[in-house]
Order: structure tokens, then sequence, then C-alpha cells
């Protein structure tokens, strides 16, 4: 039996869609993770938002049942926006800067108050500075592959 062309033909994935898949895939480890008692530290002070969740993934990361679906969405749309090499760099770059945002974010509010919604701590903005400029370098690095146009000078 002979396979025509296009029963043949495989769509090759860019560098910036698989990373944009990885991303996503560790964005919903971490989202399932934030419910596992035992990754997560404090399970049973594990609280829908705010400060007042004692809950920690691997012990370090603060999170609340509201962190963990953000987590979880993120993930989510990692693997949807993947799909096309235009989308991973949108979620890589678009990310990359949500991720600055809540960086600053944890650095102006007072761990301590309500509009520690979130929730966040020390290791948490570290973190969220870490990623934000990972996915951004990640995203421009992989930007020059989906072009198909030629830059004008």
């Amino acid at each position: 039996m002979t396979r025509s062309p296009e029963a043949t033909r495989t769509t090759a994935r860019s560098p910036g869609q698989v990373i944009a898949t990885v991303v996503g895939a560790v964005f919903l480890l971490v989202g399932l993770g934030g419910f596992i008692p035992g990754l997560t530290t404090g399970y049973d002070q594990l609280t829908f938002a705010g400060h007042n969740s004692t809950a920690m993934l691997l012990g370090l990361f603060m999170v609340s049942v509201l962190h963990n679906i953000v987590h979880l969405l993120f993930g989510i749309a990692g693997l949807v926006l993947a799909r096309t090499s235009r989308g991973a760099h949108g979620y890589l770059i678009g990310g990359g800067v949500i991720y600055l945002v809540l960086w600053l974010y944890g650095l102006i509010i007072d761990h301590d108050s309500a509009a520690n919604f979130v929730p966040v701590n020390t290791a948490d903005n570290w973190l969220h500075l870490g990623l934000g400029i990972g996915m951004i370098a990640l995203g421009a690095a992989s930007a020059a592959r989906y072009r198909t146009t030629p830059r004008r000078v």
C-alpha cells in the first residue's frame, strides 16, 4: 500500500512552540502540585485566596486555591497557544511581562495585607522575576524562527 504525500507529511514545530509547550506543561504540573498533600506543606491551611493561606508548595512557595487555579489556566493557555509559532511567541513574551508585573506587585504590597490576595512571599517574588526574564528571553530568542518574510532595513 502506497501512502500519498499528504498522509506522510508532518508539520515541524518551531523551537518557540516546543518551549511554550514545555513551559505550559510545567505550569500545569505546578498547579496540580499545589493540590497534592506532601508536595504542598501545610495543606490543611490551604485557603481559597489571601495571605492567610499558609500552605507552601515544596515548603517554599505560598499557594492558595486561587493561585493553583491561575497556574492551571496559565498552563492550559501555554499548551493552546503553542499550537502556532505566533501564539507560542505571544505566550512567552506576554507571560514574561505578566510575571514581571507580578514580581513588581509582590515587591510593592505588604505581604501581611489583604492586597496579598494571590498570595506571594519572597521566594515567589524571586521566582516571578526569573520567570519573567526567562520567558521574555526565550520568546525573543525564538521570535526569528516564525517570521516568514525577510526584514527590511
